[in-house]
Formats: structure tokens, sequence, C-alpha cells
């Protein structure tokens, strides 16, 4: 029996059929948001990660391709409640049912704190948050930048505080939403005006105490980065002390509050007028040592150039000098005596030990002789000595300016500057004059020249 073919049957193929189910299923569900457990998590090297979506009673492949991936705050992990917007989809190879990921976020209270951790965890690998990278707040600034609401609590609690701590200090507002989703960006672009502007020394972020999630703002990657590339250093000061967020991480100083920052910034009054009170003494010590000290060494210079430039100093030194070596003359002359008598005295031994008459008058006059001689060349040397010291004395006299003034010469000069007067020339009629003589000093006017 033979068996015939139907041919008004639509038969489908696998292909077929996976195909047009993947058509229905991509056209029948929008966009939507599915709650669920993480599971069976797997991280191929192609960048992808795959893994199912469970709950009590059921569970789903899921996919998110690298491009979504790398979006991602946190890290996915097995066992985590997790909120995923999904498309729903059919992946025809293999036939499944499966969604595609296009964003995932931790669920619930747990889930701000979790993506808080894998935040900071991954923006410290990165190195945003090293000491090195952070700037030193200036002592004494000039003007303080506070970037915050300009309505809340936290801004009345800063400008209080600096007021009371100094309160000449400048202060600029750079207004901000601290709450909500556009509190984010709000920081950000408040915190670029302040760069742009460039008018403040130190930027303090602040803002008063709130929830988790109240303060999730300071918790952006992208406040994070500006706080990071801001070119003027800031203090946080978010919440209260046991609140911590990426911005007090990223800061260059963190403080617990709004007003531990003000504090922290502004200098104190009181502590300003004692460092200056104190500057002021060690000014003050060091200008009298220094005034002491060029007052020593003024005298000091002043006493040598009496003693280089004074004539009848001079003359003292070389009459001092003259006396020196007259005593150096007259004990060579007794020493050069001394010579000659231990010279004589054996001769006139040999002479008494043989005692001739005859031999003992030659000796005598021998020695009368010698006596002679050497009164002779002891004269002769004493009159050569002296002549030498006198004329050494008359030349020193001769180049002496007051040995010139005996000789009936004068030193002119011009009053009032004591100006010498070389020529002619240098004086004009009526012009005051005064002449330095032996005796003493003449002043005298220019008559006029016929």
């Amino acid at each position: 029996m033979s068996r015939t073919l139907d041919y008004s049957r639509d038969i489908y193929s696998v292909a077929r059929l996976a195909s047009e189910a993947r058509a229905v299923l991509d056209g029948s569900f929008p966009l939507l948001w599915v709650r669920g457990e993480i599971s069976n998590l797997a991280r191929p090297a192609s960048g992808h990660i795959y893994f199912s979506l469970k709950d009590e009673a059921a569970q789903v492949r899921c996919a998110m391709f690298r491009a979504k991936r790398i979006l991602l705050d946190v890290r996915p992990e097995n066992g985590q409640q997790v909120l995923a917007r999904v498309r729903v989809t059919l992946y025809e190879p293999r036939g499944d049912f499966q969604l595609v990921v296009e964003h995932l976020e931790p669920d619930g209270e747990g889930a701000l704190l979790l993506a808080f951790e894998q935040r900071v965890q991954r923006l410290a690998e990165e190195g945003l948050f090293e000491t090195a990278l952070k700037q030193a707040i200036p002592a004494f600034p000039r003007q303080v930048g506070l970037i915050t609401s300009p309505s809340g609590a936290a801004v009345r609690d800063l400008l209080t505080v600096l007021g009371r701590r100094f309160s000449a200090l400048s202060v600029m507002i750079y207004p901000a939403q601290v709450q909500g989703e556009s509190a984010a960006a709000s920081l950000v672009a408040a915190l670029a005006l302040a760069n742009a502007r460039a008018e403040c020394d130190v930027l303090i972020l602040a803002r008063g105490g709130g929830s988790r999630e109240d303060l999730n703002a300071f918790n952006d990657e992208a406040l994070a980065r500006a706080i990071r590339a801001s070119a003027i250093p800031i203090v946080s000061g978010v919440g209260h002390e046991i609140d911590i967020t990426i911005a007090d991480l990223a800061a260059d100083q963190r403080a617990a509050t709004p007003s531990a920052a003000a504090e922290l910034v502004a200098p104190s009054a009181q502590q300003v007028r004692e460092r200056l009170r104190a500057l002021e003494l060690r000014l003050d010590g060091a200008w009298q040592r220094r005034s002491m000290l060029s007052r020593q060494r003024l005298s000091a210079a002043s006493r040598q150039l009496n003693l280089a430039a004074h004539p009848p100093a001079r003359l003292q030194q070389q009459a001092q000098r003259l006396d020196r070596a007259a005593l150096r003359l007259n004990a060579l002359m007794a020493q050069h005596i001394a010579q000659n008598g231990q010279r004589l005295s054996p001769l006139a031994e040999r002479l008494a030990a043989r005692s001739p008459e005859r031999g003992l008058q030659r000796a005598r006059l021998l020695l009368g002789g010698l006596r002679q001689r050497l009164s002779r060349s002891q004269s002769a040397l004493l009159v050569h000595r002296h002549e030498r010291l006198m004329r050494a004395a008359a030349g020193l006299n001769a180049r002496s300016p007051l040995g010139t003034l005996t000789r009936g010469y004068a030193i002119l000069t011009r009053l009032p500057g004591g100006e010498i007067v070389r020529a002619p020339s240098q004086v004009e009629s009526g012009d005051r004059i005064q002449a330095q003589v032996a005796g003493g000093t003449i002043r005298a006017v220019v008559a006029p020249g016929e």
C-alpha cells in the first residue's frame, strides 16, 4: 500500500519555528523590569555575562552583552537580589527562552550599600583616592566658596561658623541641588563654575544630614572625578560624622559635618592676632640685632679709617718704628763690643802667662791701638746710623702735609662741602673758602676778579 503526501499541511522547520517564536516574543513585550536573584553566573573571555534570574517559583536564562556590562556600577555576583531592565526574546540556536539585560542594579537598601562599596573599591583600585593626589588646604584663604543648597540648614551653619571664626573672610556661594535625581549633575556644574571663575582659594562641598538615599548624589562617580580634577582644594562636609560618601573620599580633606568644614577652613581671628604679634616681636628683635651689628661694624671701620688716613697717626707709627730700630741698633752694638771683648780676653791671658816685659809693652800698645780702632769704629758707626736716622726723619717730615704747611703753604677747601680747591676755576666770586695753614684755619670770601 503506497502513502500519498498531503500538500495542504503547513509544515514548519525547527529554524522557522524558532525564528517566528522569537519574532512573536520580541514584538509582544516592551522593555520591562524584572526582580530576581542571580544564579549560574558565567563570565567568558568575550566580556559578556550569562546568568539565571530566579525566585521561589521559576527561573529564566539571561544574557548581558559587554557594551552594557561595562556601564554597570556594581559587579554582579551569585546570590545578589537585583532589578533587571530586560528585553524578552528567544535564543534561536538552542530554542531557549531568555532575557537580554540592558541594565542591572541591586534591589533595596542593601543594594545601595553594595553599589556604594563596589564603586568605592573600583575607584580606589583606579587610584582616585590616593593621598599623593590631594592638595593642601591654604592656611589663610582670601575667599571661600560654598557649593551647597542656598536654602538648606548647612549654608546657615557654614556662614555662622565662618563669621565667628574670621569675620573678614570673603564668602562666595555656588548654588546647587543636594538631593534628588539631578543633584549630582547640579553639584558637578557648580564645581565646574567655581573652577572656571577661579575666584576662591578653597571650596567647601556641604550638605546637612539625611538617609543614605538622601546622600546618594554625593556617591556619584562623575562628581568624584570632578572633585579630583578640581584645581582648587576641596573640603567635604556631608551629613553627620558617621556618614561617609565617595565625595568625602575624593576630597582633599574631609570634615565630619558642614560646621566642622568651616572650622577647618577659616583661620581663628585670635590665633591670627597672636601669630602676628609673635612675628612682630621676632621682626623687632631681628631689627635691633641687625642695627647693633651695623653700628659696631661702622664704628670699627671708622677707627680703622682714622688710623690709616690721619697724618699725625701715621707720623706716630713711623716714630715708633724709628724707636724700635734704635733699640735694635744699640743691642747690636753692645753685642759687637761683647764679642770683641771675648776675643781680646784670651790674648791678655796668653800675655800674662808669658809675661816678658817687652812682649807686655807691645801687647799694651797693640791693645791700645785696638781699643782706639774699636772706639773709632763705634763712633763712626754711631754717626753713620744717626745720619741715616736723621735723613729718614727729614724725608718723612718733607712728605708730611703738616710739614708742607710749615713752609708757608695752605690747603684750600670750598665751604660748606669741604671740597679741596686745586684750581681757580673751581671757585666763583662770593664763594666761601677755608685755608688750613700751619697754625690753624682761615676763612674767607672770594672777591670779584678784575
